[in-house]
């Protein structure tokens, strides 16, 4: 997916309504007040030889930062919100509420923008140490991007 099409993708979650329940497909999850979508993925890294690994982070870090530049140019700086407070509940059994249950166990921190009454968050990062490396988009209503503590 070209930087063009993660942007049309993210303008077209922020015009699209909000399901009433929760719902899977290919490229993510949405439910009521949110959507959670999958910009850039790399392979798996099962077996993959150590240096090909740190390429793969950094490629998916320059994602995020290129990203977050077309972002901030058309939103301002972005707030940011660390995740790290979700992922204890979460590891404490304690309830989290959409989307931030989906994205702290992927990502470990979020930049997030106010967008025409939406939040309009990206982040990237690996859900364990084999599992692929992933730009995630995230747009929600209301308060649901803010922190759980």
């Amino acid at each position: 997916m070209t930087s063009t099409e993660r942007l049309t993708v993210i303008d077209d979650l922020r015009d699209r309504a909000f399901p009433a329940r929760r719902e899977r497909t290919a490229a993510g999850e949405s439910g009521p007040g949110f959507h959670v979508v999958r910009l850039w993925e790399s392979a798996p890294l099962w077996d993959a030889d150590p240096a090909d690994a740190r390429e793969i982070r950094e490629d998916c870090a320059a994602e995020l930062t290129a990203l977050t530049a077309v972002l901030s140019l058309r939103w301002g700086e972005p707030a940011v919100l660390d995740l790290s407070g979700a992922l204890e509940r979460t590891a404490m059994g304690l309830p989290v509420r959409p989307p931030l249950d989906i994205l702290c166990g992927l990502v470990p921190r979020l930049h997030t923008w106010e967008a025409a009454g939406r939040r309009v968050a990206v982040g990237a990062g690996q859900g364990g140490p084999e599992q692929p490396y992933q730009l995630l988009a995230a747009i929600t209503e209301g308060g649901a991007l803010r922190s759980p503590d």
